[in-house]
């Protein structure tokens, strides 16, 4: 089972390691980075460069596209001819999914008109831009197209597509695995949670 990631400069680093953490535990699966030009790549923060060595147009086919956001989507939304591998490459998936502002790579690509779809909070006017309607859940399933909201959203989708990539049991083992039983000090991790001061802060870090 090949699941492929592909990476671009400015990506936001827990959208991809997140899911990676969960789904190279799916028994006979081989999770794969791919980019534009092998190399390093850096990360949306700075300080987490990753080394891909393999080309995304060096890959056929996959089980599994995972793209990931990051401060890159917009460039990678107008990219035409990786637009043109996402096409080519969920023609033969059994999952097309994205993570935070990776839904807009598919929305670009045209994969997401007239679904419901979910993105990052602050990403949705250019997610409905895409003709998807944007639903605040965390993670959202069309047939196979899955997106996920926010950064840590990844993980939880993660967890679903391991489900059914192999059966609830396992899925729930690897869950207990990696001890993924979050308890976040605050309760503000929703526009529908947090303060307007909260938010207010939040904008700033984009």
């Amino acid at each position: 089972m090949d699941i492929v990631i592909p990476l671009f400069e400015d990506f936001e680093p827990l959208d991809a390691i997140g899911p990676y953490e969960i789904l190279a535990y799916v028994p006979g699966a081989t999770v794969r980075f791919v980019t534009a030009e092998p190399g390093l790549v850096k990360d949306v923060l700075g300080s987490m460069p990753v080394h891909v060595p393999t080309a995304y147009q060096e890959v056929e086919r996959c089980d599994v596209l995972l793209v990931p956001g990051g401060g890159s989507f917009l460039r990678m939304s107008a990219d035409q001819e990786f637009l043109a591998w996402v096409r080519r490459m969920h023609e033969g998936t059994r999952f097309t999914t994205s993570v935070c502002t990776g839904s807009l790579v598919l929305g670009a690509a045209g994969l997401l008109d007239g679904l419901t779809a979910t993105t990052h909070w602050a990403a949705v006017a250019d997610l409905e831009a895409h003709g998807a309607t944007y639903t605040a859940e965390r993670v959202v399933r069309q047939d196979r197209v899955i997106t996920s909201a926010g950064v840590s959203s990844g993980i939880d989708m993660a967890v679903q597509l391991a489900a059914l990539l192999t059966d609830e049991v396992t899925a729930q083992a690897i869950q207990l695995y990696t001890e993924y039983d979050p308890q976040p000090p605050y309760d503000s991790g929703s526009l529908a949670k947090a303060k307007p001061e909260v938010v207010a802060r939040a904008r700033t870090f984009g």
